[in-house]
């Protein structure tokens, strides 16, 4: 079976090779698990005029057509598996994605590349071609809809009276701002056409019935006990939303955003009325979850316990200043290696979420890089003192930040490596150029496109102390 990280020889060509061997593996078996082409496999079938997904089922000789919408990072997978089962009853497809790949094929569908993590005009293309489709439905279309993490950037379109650029400008602001991704959504989800319920209520105006499948990368949502059955879901553009003019004016308020974003969109906001505001109710709509972020978690000790090492999740909803938490876990691996608390080494320690990089518009920018970067550079800082030591953090999309980089992978030597090629780790952090100094120590880590996206999965392996003493 293939890799899903392609440039696994270059990783082990350097550093502690036996600790990131590990970790490596560990990581490959749960992208494997997590990849949407064999999870939408298994989850959906059509056997004659019957679609069967999860534990319902449509006869489709009762429906006039059959539309196929997607949009997210994990999309081109989701989308592959879906119009290759459906191709021959299928009317059209809409997608939009992130990257798209060679590889990709698809039958009788559209595809747009959107942008993330700020929306652009092909992307907005995308989304009106979509409600093109749905103005022109009838109360006899289904609409199959495949969401997953990122769709709100790449259907970024705005309402009538905000541009597009602005919507882009509001969203860059309130990203560099270091703010959470739901406040974000919530604050330009209001002046969109698509996103927050909308294209649903597009939909349900014109009698549609929809069918979501999504890959939901909210942190701290519980646990699932069978995803064969449908579930309540909320904020996709699918989805009822929870969030009000109310909340996003409170949003704007304690993030001084007044002056920051474009008029157009503070405005609308403040003015906000309720005829205005996000649909609260969705009908006729069944909406399906394939994975949701702690899965990664959940797999990786599973997976562990079949490579015959311990494992223990710290969290599933890992937040906060990107190098900071790289480390605080290097001080863990120290204390797990020196005293045996709060776990015996050797060991892997997992954690899901998704930390976030604060940039100081006041300092430049002198390189690239995202969160997973960042945060495996915070852990080269202080694990030198911990042997053997190996941290990796990536998005599990396989993109990090604004590179085609998945993220990185550092240990304990790499401290050490960074020295010998003069290059100052400390400094790559505050210029946030931290791709650029990994990508020197062979530190980075490459997927391409994984097929999921449940926010960063972060891995460390801790070996035993007295097996790295020489």
């Amino acid at each position: 079976m293939a890799n899903m990280i392609k440039n696994r020889d270059e990783i082990l060509s350097v550093g502690d090779v036996e600790s990131r061997r590990l970790v490596l593996e560990l990581t490959d078996r749960v992208l494997r698990r997590l990849d949407a082409t064999r999870r939408v496999k298994d989850f959906m079938r059509l056997e004659g005029d019957i679609l069967h997904v999860g534990n319902r089922r449509w006869d489709l000789s009762k429906k006039k057509n059959l539309y196929i919408f997607g949009a997210g990072k994990a999309c081109n997978q989701m989308a592959m598996a879906a119009t290759e089962m459906l191709k021959d009853r299928m009317s059209k497809g809409v997608i939009i994605v992130k990257i798209p790949e060679e590889t990709d094929r698809y039958y009788n569908t559209e595809v747009f590349v959107g942008g993330h993590p700020l929306p652009n005009h092909e992307g907005e293309a995308g989304c009106r071609r979509m409600l093109e489709i749905v103005d022109a439905s009838g109360p006899d279309d289904l609409f199959l809809v495949l969401i997953s993490g990122g769709s709100t950037s790449l259907m970024g379109c705005p309402i009538d009276g905000i541009s597009l650029e602005e919507l882009m400008e509001s969203r860059d602001v309130m990203l560099k701002s270091n703010m959470r991704i739901l406040d974000i959504n919530c604050v330009n989800g209001h002046c969109e056409q698509l996103n927050r319920g909308r294209l649903a209520q597009r939909i349900m105006r014109r009698g549609g019935e929809i069918i979501c499948l999504n890959i939901w990368d909210v942190i701290g949502w519980p646990e699932i006990e069978d995803y064969r059955e449908p579930i309540d879901m909320f904020g996709t553009p699918v989805g009822p939303d929870r969030s009000t003019f109310e909340q996003a004016r409170q949003i704007m308020e304690a993030y001084d955003l007044k002056g920051k974003i474009p008029d157009s969109i503070y405005t609308y906001i403040q003015n906000g009325t309720p005829e205005q505001e996000t649909p609260k109710q969705i009908e006729r709509a069944t909406y399906f979850f394939l994975n949701i972020l702690s899965d990664s978690c959940k797999y990786a000790v599973e997976e562990a316990s079949q490579m015959g090492v311990e494992s223990h999740i710290l969290t599933t909803s890992l937040e906060g200043e990107s190098k900071d938490a790289g480390m605080v876990l290097a001080t863990i691996a120290k204390e797990i290696q020196q005293y045996g608390r709060p776990f015996q080494a050797p060991c892997f320690l997992i954690a899901g979420g998704e930390t976030t990089t604060y940039i100081d518009k006041s300092k430049p920018i002198t390189g690239h890089g995202g969160p997973g970067h960042e945060l495996t550079a915070g852990f080269a800082l202080v694990a030198n003192d911990a042997p053997g030591a190996c941290m990796l953090s990536i998005d599990t999309e396989g993109s990090d930040g604004t590179t085609v980089y998945a993220g990185g992978i550092t240990d304990s030597t790499s401290y050490r490596r960074a020295a010998e090629k003069k290059l100052i780790l400390q400094e790559a952090l505050r210029g946030h150029a931290t791709f650029e100094a990994l990508h020197q120590l062979h530190d980075c880590v490459y997927t391409g496109n994984t097929g999921t996206n449940l926010c960063d999965f972060n891995v460390l392996y801790v070996p035993a102390l007295q097996t790295r003493e020489e």
